[in-house]
């Protein structure tokens, strides 16, 4: 018979800090919308307050920059790989949310933990379950519904940004099952101050006003960093599978804050494209229940 798996508080907990640091990261959609700037300054500015608020938690947590130091210099190349792809995640979606619907932006963003199991197929040659490569189809077919609409319109681009998004963000997942020891809280900040650096060239500085700097200064400094840091804290206490089954809330809430505040109604071909996603990502990480013989303890 099955056994199913055992609810212990530890993993209540994990569950718990998955869903709120998801919510939190859902907000990214509504600031960005919010700040009404173009996406390179956006995300210029959250990466400012990113570095303070992640720069400030890493040293706390180190007991200073020379022991911060000394502990992360041995596994250097991971953390600035890391760093990369945090940083190429962060600046794209924000610019893919300025230039498309943020409909279309958190659906294909949806994919990114499917997107994860093929790159980590292809390049450390861990084979999914059967489950996951049905969720990796179903997802594609999702993404290719909501991009089609898109088409020959201006915000093809946006799409493409967003599709760039979860490419770097499932490369970055593959990279810390690699080097699960990494120091979380300093390779975010790294991450945080090269987005901040590289972005410097394309800041439309005109366009910085009172109304940009408290968006993104609020995503950037408390919502943005807090949510990635309760979300990645998740699974130490619960299984990554059950923790993944979360991915689809910021489809849904990211594009209910913006609806609510903005009116930004997504369209008939995005709807059914996340539907088809968020079914894809709950299928490819539904838990397996153990089978047991009836020679076997209950």
């Amino acid at each position: 018979m099955a056994e199913p798996p055992t609810v212990t508080p530890d993993r209540r907990v994990g569950w718990a800090l998955a869903a709120s640091g998801i919510l939190l990261v859902s907000l990214d959609a509504f600031f960005v919308r919010l700040a009404d700037a173009p996406g390179a300054t956006v995300a210029f500015l959250m990466a400012c307050g990113s570095v303070i608020t992640l720069g400030i938690g890493a040293v706390a947590r180190s007991g200073g920059p020379t022991a911060t130091l000394r502990r992360t210099a041995p596994m250097w190349r991971p953390l600035l790989l890391l760093a990369v792809l945090s940083a190429a995640t962060q600046a794209a979606f924000i610019i893919a949310v300025s230039r498309t619907s943020v409909a279309n932006v958190v659906v294909i963003v949806a994919a990114a933990p499917l997107a994860a199991a093929l790159i980590a197929r292809v390049t450390i040659g861990e084979r999914p379950r059967r489950a996951v490569s049905v969720g990796i189809g179903m997802s594609a077919g999702g993404v290719a519904l909501v991009m089609s609409g898109s088409v020959g319109s201006p915000s093809v681009d946006g799409d493409l940004i967003a599709v760039l998004a979860i490419v770097c963000f499932a490369g970055s997942i593959v990279v810390w099952r690699s080097a699960p020891d990494l120091d979380r809280p300093v390779t975010l900040a790294t991450g945080s101050l090269m987005m901040f650096t590289g972005l410097i060239p394309f800041v439309e500085w005109s366009a910085i006003d009172s109304r940009a700097l408290l968006a993104a200064g609020a995503m950037g400094a408390i919502t943005n960093p807090l949510g990635r840091m309760l979300y990645s804290s998740a699974p130490r206490l619960a299984p990554a599978a059950e923790v993944a089954m979360f991915a689809p809330v910021e489809t849904v809430a990211a594009t209910a804050w913006v609806w609510i505040a903005f009116a930004e109604a997504p369209s008939l071909r995005t709807a059914v494209g996340g539907l088809v996603v968020v079914c894809a990502v709950l299928v490819a990480t539904r838990p397996e229940r153990r089978t047991v013989s009836a020679s076997e303890p209950a």
